[in-house]
C-alpha cells in the first residue's frame, strides 16, 4: 500500500497533532462507543418529515409504485412536474401504479375513475419536491417541525450527478452507523480505498484523507469529511485535493419494518479545463459511476443487514429475560 503513487496534488503529510483517539490502530480508532456517539447525535436531527424517494430521473410519465415509512404510493409526472399519491384509488381500492397517465389525470386500471393534483374523498396527492437530482415526499413524523424544502448539504453550482438506489434488510440508523467507520474502508473494500485515515474528529463531523485507487499503484488522494445535516443522510464532502466541492449524499428510507431504501447521490465538481467535457459526456461517465456506488453498497448494505441483525439477537434475548 505505501507504494501507491497519488496523481494530482498530495495531502499525504499529516496534521501537526493528531488527538489522542486518533493515534491507535485502525480496530482502536473504530471506537463503538465514539461511533454510537456520533450515530445518536445524528439521530437527534430534524427531517423537516421529508423522505427521499428516488433519482429524478428515474419517476416519468408512467406511474411508478414505491412503499415509503409503510406507506404504498404512486409516482409520476404530468408535463414534468411530480406528483406522489396513495395508491390505492378510492373507488375499490385498485393499485393506480398499475393504470395510466391520460391528459395529466391518472387513470384507475379498474374502473377509469380519473385522479388530478385535487381531493377525491379521503385520496389526494402529497407534498413533494423534485431538486433535480432526487424526488422526495413529505410525511410528518417526529423529527422535529415540517419544512417547506429538504433539509440537504451544499452542493456544487456545477456538477454531473449520478443516482443509486438499493434496498437492504436493515433500518436506516444501520446505514448511518457504517458511513459513520470510516475506518472499514481499507479492510471491506480494498478495490476501491488504498489508504484511509481519520485526521479530524469534530463535534458533527470526522475528516478523512483517502486515497481512491484507479489501480494497484495508482490513486488519488482527497481530504473529506462527513456529517448529518438530518437524521436519515449522511454527507461525505471533499474539502481539498481533486474534485474539491463534489459531495456524495447518503440517504436513508425507512420501507417497511426491517426494510430500508439506500438512495445516494453522487455530485461530483472539478476546477479542470476537461470537466466542461466530461458534463457533456454524462450519459456516458454516468453507467460508470453507478456500477462502483453499487459495488461498493453491496458490501456495505451487508454491513448494515449485520448490524442490524446483531441488534435484533440482543433485543430478542433481552426479552426473553
Amino acid at each position: 500500500m505505501s507504494s501507491i503513487r497519488t496523481v494530482g496534488r498530495s495531502l499525504s503529510r499529516l496534521p501537526a497533532e493528531l488527538p489522542p483517539e486518533l493515534r491507535g490502530p485502525d480496530w482502536v480508532q473504530a471506537n463503538p462507543i465514539l461511533i454510537q456517539a456520533h450515530l445518536d447525535r445524528a439521530l437527534e436531527m430534524p427531517t423537516g418529515g421529508w423522505y427521499v424517494v428516488d433519482g429524478s430521473r428515474e419517476i416519468g410519465a408512467r406511474p411508478r409504485s414505491y412503499t415509503i415509512a409503510g406507506r404504498e404510493l404512486v409516482a409520476w409526472r404530468v408535463d414534468g412536474e411530480l406528483r406522489i399519491a396513495p395508491d390505492a384509488c378510492p373507488h375499490m381500492g385498485a393499485r393506480l401504479s398499475d393504470g395510466h397517465v391520460r391528459e395529466g389525470r391518472l387513470v384507475c386500471p379498474w374502473h377509469g375513475l380519473e385522479l388530478g393534483n385535487g381531493k377525491h374523498g379521503a385520496w389526494c396527492p402529497l407534498e413533494s419536491y423534485d431538486d433535480g437530482v432526487l424526488a422526495w415526499i413529505r410525511i410528518p413524523d417526529d423529527q422535529g417541525a415540517p419544512t417547506a424544502r429538504p433539509i440537504v448539504s451544499p452542493r456544487p453550482d456545477t456538477f454531473l450527478d449520478s443516482v443509486m438506489r438499493m434496498e437492504a434488510a436493515c433500518e436506516p440508523r444501520d446505514v448511518i452507523a457504517n458511513r459513520l467507520d470510516p475506518w472499514h474502508g481499507v479492510y471491506y473494500h480494498p478495490h476501491t480505498f488504498k489508504r484511509l485515515r481519520v485526521i479530524g474528529l469534530l463535534d458533527d463531523r470526522l475528516v478523512v484523507r483517502v486515497v481512491y485507487g484507479f489501480s494497484d499503484r495508482l490513486g488519488i488522494e482527497v481530504d473529506a469529511t462527513f456529517h448529518c445535516p438530518d437524521a436519515r443522510t449522511i454527507t461525505m464532502t471533499i474539502v481539498d485535493g481533486e474534485g474539491t466541492g463534489s459531495v456524495v449524499e447518503t440517504h436513508t428510507t425507512p420501507l417497511t419494518d426491517g426494510r430500508t431504501a439506500i438512495i445516494e447521490a453522487t455530485l461530483a465538481t472539478s476546477e479542470r479545463p476537461g470537466f466542461r467535457g466530461a458534463l457533456k459526456a454524462a450519459g456516458l461517465i454516468r453507467p460508470f459511476i453507478l456500477r462502483s456506488q453499487r459495488k461498493l453498497w453491496v458490501e456495505d448494505a451487508a454491513y448494515a443487514e449485520r448490524t442490524y441483525e446483531l441488534r435484533q439477537a440482543a433485543r430478542r434475548e433481552r426479552n426473553s429475560q
